[in-house]
């Protein structure tokens, strides 16, 4: 693993949130070659995820029983919010991750990326199969400060359903203050009307770009299980602008002899807006 990942996980607790994307690649029960095989992947997945250690992890493409994997791979501290994207909840899902020591969930919900998003397993847009959003609302414990996390994975075939549902999240973000970052593979790059229709306005940033530091070259997310090139991000962070992203990098090393995926996953160290406890700021009125 790269000498350049994000700070040591295990020092003395920072305000900075680390904040991970990662397309897992859902097991296959037929494997066409052998970088595919989920049982040679899943111990490389489990040692990238225990060196990067992540406060909160936007995972796709995971099926229950890789749920699961992921979330004993983190630790016992760790909880995830989520379920596959059916209509009775099952296959591949977006799960949420996140550090319970650091992280309280306050709620959550899964909503379809469609006309009726409260109708699991609901498709519109053009995507063939249905495509979800997981939305948690979380307090950071150590700051106070309450923020959402919106976890997707968008479709890889219509270029209609992604500008759709981008509009969509971009309208979720908007319609609560307060902090928000996004997660997901949204399976289209810079520059694109989907990209260009999420970030047009200024409300949110791209972490890449807005980030003080880059650990690694921007490189093809996909990297399909072969040495990175440079190329289009389809794995992407994004926040509102009052959140402050110090470094981000893509994980770009072989990690136990091979990659854990075919997407690259995408790390970032950011600062939440501080936000002081209710009790304290009722308790510092009229003392001035």
């Amino acid at each position: 693993m790269s000498a350049g990942i994000l700070g040591d996980a295990t020092a003395e607790p920072s305000p900075s949130v680390r904040v991970m994307t990662a397309n897992i690649r859902r097991r296959l029960d037929c494997w066409t070659r052998r970088a595919d095989r989920w049982p040679l992947r899943r111990d490389r997945l489990r040692r990238q995820l225990q060196i990067a250690r992540p406060h909160l992890l936007g995972a796709q493409e995971a099926l229950p029983s890789q749920t699961r994997w992921v979330r004993e791979s983190l630790g016992e501290g760790y909880r995830f919010v989520g379920h596959g994207r059916g209509a009775c909840g099952g296959g591949e899902g977006c799960p949420v991750f996140y550090d319970a020591a650091r992280l309280e969930l306050l709620d959550w919900r899964q909503v379809a990326l469609s006309d009726t998003p409260d109708r699991a397993g609901s498709r519109s847009w053009g995507n063939l199969i249905p495509r979800v959003a997981v939305v948690a609302h979380l307090r950071d414990r150590l700051t106070s400060t309450e923020f959402r996390c919106i976890n997707t994975h968008l479709d890889h075939l219509s270029g209609r359903s992604r500008l759709r549902s981008l509009e969509y999240l971009r309208d979720e973000i908007a319609a609560e203050a307060g902090p928000a970052i996004l997660t997901g593979d949204l399976n289209t790059g810079p520059g694109s009307p989907a990209l260009d229709a999420l970030l047009d306005g200024g409300a949110l940033d791209d972490a890449w770009r807005s980030a003080g530091e880059r650990g690694s070259a921007e490189y093809a997310t996909y990297a399909n299980y072969r040495t990175p090139r440079l190329g289009r991000r389809l794995d992407w962070i994004v926040t509102t602008t009052d959140i402050d992203v110090d470094r981000v990098e893509m994980l770009t090393e072989p990690v136990l002899g091979g990659w854990p995926s075919d997407h690259l996953p995408v790390l970032a160290e950011m600062r939440l807006p501080q936000r002081l406890p209710t009790h304290l700021l009722r308790r510092g009125r009229g003392t001035g």
